[in-house]
């Protein structure tokens, strides 16, 4: 969250950023309400210090034996003004912070102007888009005559956005799942971590999933929530901490379920598992030291192509504009994988730099002396999102009838079957 001080003393900065986001600048509105806390806290130190000094007084008079009943009732009426000043005060400073917590972060400065997806730029393209003798057939529909993608049992059990996957296509995301764990810890240095899939508000208010996009998130009756991203555990666990800054880059990787409930997305890729409810993701995050992060950023980027390199499905690198920007991140790079039956290019994986906006709400820091204490800086990226390199695989790798061609590097993940078949 944004510290009040910093708006005022730099308010066309913050105005400026707001506009690149699309969002309406609450500056005056904040820097208003911090003006009248400072009032108040200037008005509540003058009555503390007058209470102060009718208590002291009370006391010398009452060892002269002098009347002080006056005086007493003076303190009494302070101690009312004093406590309605007080709450005075904390209201308005609640309001503050209720004001700037669902402020997105400032993009940074190579990031694209613009004002939504339209405005990303492509930066790159990698692969061979393949060409069919056939019209290639969508990853559902493949799904589905493999009798191993099951769409309607799901929606029985648990309603629409979820899927079950039976035998090989069980398999097919165990393996993906598994290569690219052993890709990002033993080639890319990531430590693998095995994290909580619920969560209380603190950790999510980290990240910034709370409060703004809490109708995105599914809460239990206990009050947790389960994670739309192992990016909240990850990121939270150098939440409240000191890091030696020796110690850093700290690289973690997991695969977890994520859960969303896609609110607001109605109608939108409905069909298959573009977007369900449910869905595995390998998580990539960095904690970093500020002068790094913009390195880390591009590291981070070329771990997750990595993964579709090897897997050898063409995709392409986006930098999103200022108007695309997540909430907590500065700057982010998606990747796109080609999908056939679409003739267009999906995502796949976003990486984003936080820089501080996360580690200040969580409060992440490094030491770099005994005196000097500063705060991390935040990378997450998907690397890659299991369910979606799954069904880049079916239509990428189909054949015409029906059967799926296995990647290589994934043929030992898959006690070294090459082809998924109609009827094995």
């Amino acid at each position: 969250m944004y510290d009040i001080r910093w708006i005022k003393d730099n308010v066309d900065v913050f105005d400026r950023a707001m506009e690149k986001r699309g969002v309406p600048s609450v500056s005056s509105e904040a820097i208003n309400l911090y003006k009248k806390h400072v009032d108040l806290i200037s008005e509540l130190q003058s009555l503390q210090e007058k209470r102060n000094s009718l208590s002291k007084n009370i006391g010398i008079k009452k060892s002269n034996g002098d009347d002080v009943l006056d005086d007493m009732k003076t303190v009494t009426e302070l101690k009312l003004s004093i406590a309605t000043l007080q709450e005075d005060c904390n209201s308005i400073k609640n309001k503050i912070e209720k004001l700037l917590e669902i402020v997105p972060n400032i993009p940074s400065e190579d990031t694209p102007e613009g004002l939504d997806e339209n405005n990303n730029e492509v930066i790159k393209e990698n692969g061979i888009i393949p060409k069919f003798s056939f019209a290639p057939i969508p990853h559902d529909i493949l799904g589905l005559n493999l009798g191993m993608m099951d769409f309607e049992k799901a929606s029985e059990m648990s309603g629409a956005r979820f899927v079950i996957l039976k035998d090989k296509l069980a398999l097919l995301e165990r393996a993906l799942s598994n290569f690219m764990l052993n890709i990002h810890t033993h080639k890319h240095g990531y430590t693998e971590i095995s994290p909580p899939s619920l969560v209380r508000d603190n950790a999510l208010y980290g990240t910034g999933q709370l409060p703004k996009f809490h109708e995105d998130l599914f809460q239990t009756s206990s009050g947790h929530w389960l994670i739309p991203t192992s990016e909240v555990p990850l990121t939270n666990i150098v939440a409240n901490e000191i890091i030696n800054k020796d110690s850093l880059p700290l690289r973690y990787t997991s695969l977890t379920s994520c859960f969303r409930s896609e609110a607001g997305s109605a109608g939108q890729d409905t069909k298959g598992m573009i977007r369900l409810h449910e869905f595995k993701k390998v998580e990539l995050i960095s904690i970093v030291k500020p002068s790094n992060s913009a390195e880390e950023h591009e590291r981070m980027l070329l771990c997750a192509e990595e993964i579709l390199k090897q897997l050898q499905l063409p995709y392409r690198v986006v930098i999103l504009c200022t108007g695309d920007l997540g909430f907590s991140a500065a700057k982010t790079y998606d990747i796109e994988v080609w999908l056939p039956s679409q003739n267009q290019y999906r995502e796949i994986s976003s990486c984003s730099n936080c820089n501080a906006f996360q580690s200040k709400r969580m409060k992440a820091r490094m030491r770099n002396s005994e005196k000097d204490i500063e705060l991390v800086h935040t990378l997450n990226g998907s690397g890659v999102a299991v369910g979606r390199a799954l069904l880049a695989i079916l239509e990428n790798y189909q054949n015409e009838d029906g059967s799926i061609d296995i990647p290589s590097v994934l043929q030992p993940f898959m006690n070294g079957l090459d082809k998924i078949s109609i009827n094995e």
